[in-house]
């Protein structure tokens, strides 16, 4: 489980880090990889392997839709990239910039926000069960769709986001 720590720790030099990762699986470091990574390290917020392409782009004009899904699972995999999995059409990303307590996702079913809250309890309950089973947890969701409170109330989002 990638998100073990108990305190946030920032990561240091996540660039290198990258550069490191993909070195140590025999993969090419790439002037369209770079570009991707810095794209999806600087994003702020959740975001789609479609708005990745947009801002690998902006950086690098030779970034091709291929190679934005090829390195996907590689960010991944590296851990300074997280998937979240909201169950909709697209799979959204975020950036791991802190090593930090075990993230659940709130899913806003009025805007379709995503928020990420800490939930220390999770790595315990993770471990917990499987201990029981002599197994180690290699990864766990927890996710909540949640209803607004003050969006069904006034039919205006209070957060600022966009509302469907």
């Amino acid at each position: 489980m990638s998100n073990s720590a108990t305190a946030s720790i920032e990561i240091e030099n996540p660039r290198e880090t990258f550069k490191e990762f993909m070195a140590s699986k025999g993969l090419r470091v790439t002037n369209q990889r770079l570009a991707i990574f810095d794209a999806a390290y600087e994003a702020e917020g959740h975001f789609t392997a479609e708005d990745l392409l947009d801002q690998a782009r902006k950086l690098d004009d030779s970034v091709s839709r291929a190679t934005v899904y090829r390195s996907l699972p590689i960010l991944t995999e590296s851990g300074l990239i997280r998937e979240v999995d909201v169950g909709h059409d697209n799979k959204y990303y975020l950036a791991n910039r802190q090593a930090q307590t075990f993230q659940a996702q709130v899913i806003c079913a009025d805007c379709d926000h995503i928020f990420e809250v800490d939930a220390p309890f999770m790595e315990w309950y993770g471990k917990t069960v499987c201990g029981k089973l002599d197994m180690q947890p290699q990864s766990q969701r927890l996710q909540v769709v949640a209803g607004c409170t003050p969006f069904r109330a006034t039919g205006v989002c209070t957060r600022g986001f966009k509302t469907a």
